[in-house]
């Protein structure tokens, strides 16, 4: 019985390796391991060409010359002249005050003074008379030195007498106010028949000056020798005004071209900041008191620089570097930064005509095989514009 069961597990096994050897014939190769994908970039052209430096700065739009119309003798306010909003010119009459109290006091102190002359003309024809007498003693010394003190007090009560009348009559001027500037008439504060007292903080209304008009900003102190050199130049330094406060982006609408006047004569030591004032012409209006602007500078130009998009540049471990296209694949380029803003970068260590990647580096490195892409970026829509209505 053991005999028989001997030859059956034989014949099992042998039937077990046949099977195994068919299916190793029967296995397909192993596939070789797919070569390594293009990245997919798109690249830029570096070009040369002339690029304007620019500091920017929040500025707040100022007056040159603004005045609070105040009352400069007490008086009841009878005709205002000009209308709120109105544009006066320096010397316009703006408003009177009652006068009827100085012009009689004028009045008062002419007559004074014509009695002052009369008395004068009177004396002075006597001193002539005693001087003639006394050659001959006609009449005493004391008589003839009487005579001269009074004239001599009568020439004073004159010259007093005259010295009312031009008060009275500068008090008299106090009841037309006159405008100092040429300017914008504010809101009124006063009306017609009340009484005005130079005491009065409140005045009756401001005359602005618009046109010119300034913009006073600040910078850090770093800029101080950029603003010493421009305004040292022959010509001053251009100063574009925006409407807006946000200096990363001044894509808004510019409102004025000015100059750089002046810098302020000290430091502020607790923000490490320095002042300075540009003034523009402002014929158009378009700039206002109070008015926050964004304000661009231009300090310099770079002649014949290098200059690609900003998004070219990448941010190494320890200095900033570009990916070149040589062929097919891309190799990393040190480079130096020399300028940039939000619409170009100028670089220094590349040349004119390079190809560089625009986008798609996050799956760079040096060696690494590119596809150029030609066509333009799909556009991402929103999920609610994909909703069917």
């Amino acid at each position: 019985m053991r005999i028989q069961k001997k030859p059956l597990l034989l014949a099992i096994a042998l039937m077990v390796l046949a099977a195994l050897a068919l299916w190793l014939l029967d296995r397909p190769a192993p596939a070789k391991r797919a070569a390594a994908s293009a990245v997919p970039v798109r690249v830029v052209s570096v070009v040369e060409r002339d690029v304007p430096r620019y500091v920017t700065a929040i500025g707040s739009v100022l007056s040159l010359h603004s005045v609070v119309i105040r009352p400069q003798i007490d008086g009841t306010l009878t005709r205002l002249l000009v209308k709120e909003g109105q544009w006066v010119k320096a010397g316009d009459l703006l408003a009177t005050l009652d006068d009827r109290a100085i012009r009689a006091s004028l009045d008062q102190a002419r007559a004074q003074l014509g009695e002052s002359q009369a008395q004068l003309q009177v004396a002075q024809v006597n001193l002539k008379r005693y001087k003639l007498l006394s050659v001959d003693d006609g009449v005493s010394k004391q008589t003839y030195d009487q005579q001269l003190a009074l004239v001599s007090q009568l020439k004073a009560a004159t010259q007093g007498n005259q010295a009312a009348i031009d008060a009275a009559q500068v008090q008299l001027s106090y009841t037309q106010i006159r405008s100092p500037v040429t300017g914008r008439v504010g809101i009124r504060t006063v009306d017609e028949g009340n009484l005005l007292r130079m005491s009065d903080a409140q005045g009756l209304f401001s005359v602005t000056q618009i046109d010119p008009i300034g913009v006073e900003f600040s910078l850090p102190q770093q800029q101080l020798p950029t603003l010493q050199r421009l305004i040292g130049a022959q010509e001053r330094a251009t100063v574009s005004a925006f409407l807006g406060a946000d200096t990363d982006d001044l894509s808004g609408e510019r409102l004025a071209v000015g100059q750089l006047s002046l810098i302020d004569n000290q430091i502020n030591a607790n923000t490490g900041t320095l002042r300075a004032k540009a003034q523009f012409a402002n014929d158009s209006h378009r700039l206002w008191p109070g008015q926050l602007v964004t304000l661009k500078i231009q300090t310099a130009v770079d002649k014949a620089a290098l200059v690609v998009p900003p998004g070219v540049v990448q941010r190494g471990l320890e200095r900033h570097f570009v990916y070149r296209v040589t062929g097919d694949a891309v190799q990393t380029v040190p480079v130096q930064v020399l300028y940039q803003d939000s619409q170009q970068t100028v670089l220094q260590g590349v040349n004119v005509g390079d190809v560089l990647v625009s986008d798609g580096q996050s799956r760079l490195k040096a060696g690494s095989k590119i596809e150029v892409l030609t066509e333009p970026p799909p556009v991402i829509e929103t999920a609610a514009a994909q909703v069917a209505p």
